[in-house]
């Protein structure tokens, strides 16, 4: 929209910006005014530039369009209650360029599972495995040798396989394609690398293990290959690990070609009809002493073994063996639709492998999230840095507190989740700062419109996030600010619980 002449701090109305958020602000504030000017039919002022001029006319006739039909979501859902037909549609993420996603409330169709990983997926795989080894690099010095990675099959469906394809390009493999599908696998060379291979453990949701039984077959086929290459100790980490558990579990009195399977394990996930990670009972109702319980929790759920010729197997040592090694700990977001603190699977499968690794190894591994939400452009960061953009960007930003509490009792417990979520993920993984607590606190129940809002749209989210508030200081995983605040918090707490065990109980009908 800038001229290359026009001074890059300077706005199309002369405006300076000091940072490049201000630049951003000023240009999302042009596009709502053209926005509302084309939903208002009055001419563009001022007039956009041929740029903008062409994404206004794809909006125009594209965009918009779809949006405007998406009221249909509920004609559909009552045809299809009344067993009619519901058109179909893609799914998929609309912030990820999907747009035929659009318009909502069609009986959408997925992907053909065999052309999973998909060309597109491998480019932002590959690219995605490069930046983590990057900055493993960078911190520590050495290259990785092990990390785990939780793979969904809810962001395989919007990506195409991009996890699945990072994990393969960990390891040094390409998918192979004919006519659009994945017919083999091709192992590509060190010296092509440029790196050493990582030895990769995945953890699979259940989801992902009913709908895509082929990528467990053809990631297990490249584990196969791989520990099968006869490469020095420093190139192949996943053979010199192969060779050493195999060592290992003969010692312990396990048959030879026994003691070879399992040290090629690399899949796990829940018993075969289960799903999660465990740890949504134990955080929610308090019900657990120490970490090594959360850790304890995840390690059943998680312990059992997935390959190619088995549908799911106990295999708890197995499990325990490999997180015992794991230097990394990588979970991938697909798009910025949402959050990590949006969501209780985000703390149970990253936090419940940090935890797990913890308690096996002493000590914290590396924790990395990746951001895929720009596929030309995926970035890695620390959890803690990103646990820092979301508390900033959405947790305590008056923009969103005020959305939500347009929603009334719904948007008072996104909030109370929202803390429950960032508790959660202290506990496991040590990666949220205590002044998180205390701006939460301020934030949500201190301040008193805020309160005044909770009081009287959802009483239960003020006293549960009062809970949660006085058991982050009693575990100790929040002291700093905090004896100033909690007086307050447990007044109200008590306050609440008074007053909801006075509500006359709600007469049931009939």
């Amino acid at each position: 929209m800038l001229s290359q002449s026009q001074d890059p701090t300077q706005g199309p109305r002369g405006e300076r910006f000091r940072h490049i958020g201000d630049g951003v602000a000023a240009l999302e504030a042009q596009a709502r005014l053209w926005i509302a000017q084309r939903l208002q039919g009055i001419p563009y002022n001022p007039p956009p530039g041929p740029t903008a001029r062409q994404v206004l006319h794809w909006i125009e006739t594209d965009l918009l369009p779809r949006l405007q039909q998406t009221p249909q979501e509920l004609d559909h859902l009552l045809q299809g209650l009344n067993g009619g037909y519901v058109p179909s549609g893609a799914s998929g993420a609309p912030t990820r360029g999907r747009v035929d996603v659009l318009p909502t409330g069609r009986n959408f169709y997925s992907v053909d599972i065999r052309a999973i990983p998909t060309p597109t997926a491998w480019q932002i795989g590959s690219r995605a495995a490069e930046r983590v080894v990057e900055r493993y690099v960078q911190e520590q010095g050495e290259y990785p040798r092990c990390l785990g990675l939780s793979v969904w099959g809810t962001s395989t469906l919007r990506t195409g396989g991009d996890d699945w394809a990072e994990a393969l390009a960990l390891l040094g493999v390409k998918p192979r394609w004919d006519g659009g599908r994945v017919v083999d696998i091709e192992i590509l060379p060190v010296a092509v690398l440029g790196r050493p291979r990582v030895d990769v453990t995945l953890r699979i949701s259940g989801f992902f293990r009913d709908a895509f039984p082929n990528l467990i077959a053809l990631f297990d086929r490249a584990v196969q290959a791989v520990a099968d290459l006869e490469e020095p100790e420093a190139d192949n980490p996943l053979r010199a690990q192969v060779l050493a558990d195999t060592d290992y579990w003969q010692q312990q009195g396990i048959p030879p070609q026994a003691a070879a399977e399992r040290a090629r394990l690399r899949i796990f996930g829940s018993k075969p009809g289960a799903y999660g990670a465990g740890l949504q009972g134990l955080i929610e109702a308090q019900n657990w002493e120490t970490e090594a319980d959360l850790a304890r929790a995840y390690l059943n759920w998680s312990s059992y073994a997935y390959r190619a010729e088995a549908e799911g197997q106990p295999a708890p040592e197995a499990l325990r063996r490999q997180l015992a090694h794991l230097q990394i700990v990588l979970h991938n977001q697909d798009n910025r639709e949402h959050d990590l603190l949006d969501s209780d699977d985000y703390y149970q499968f990253q936090g419940g492998m940090v935890a797990a690794v913890r308690t096996l190894q002493g000590r914290n591994p590396q924790i990395y999230f990746g951001d895929h939400a720009r596929p030309h452009n995926p970035k890695i960061r620390t959890l803690a840095e990103e646990i820092d953009r979301v508390y900033r960007s959405r947790v305590i930003n008056p923009k969103w507190i005020a959305g939500v509490r347009r929603h009334g009792y719904k948007g008072a417990f996104e909030m109370a989740a929202t803390l429950d979520y960032l508790f959660a993920y202290d506990v496991t993984t040590h990666a949220v700062p205590d002044f998180m607590y205390a701006g939460l606190a301020r934030a949500y129940l201190l301040d008193p419109q805020v309160q005044e809002f909770l009081r009287s749209h959802n009483p239960w989210a003020l006293r549960d996030m009062s809970e949660r508030l006085l058991e982050a200081h009693q575990r100790g995983y929040w002291q700093e600010q905090a004896p100033e605040l909690l007086p307050q918090i447990e007044a109200l707490m008590l306050e609440m619980e008074a007053y909801l065990e006075s509500r006359p109980p709600v007469a049931k009908e009939g």
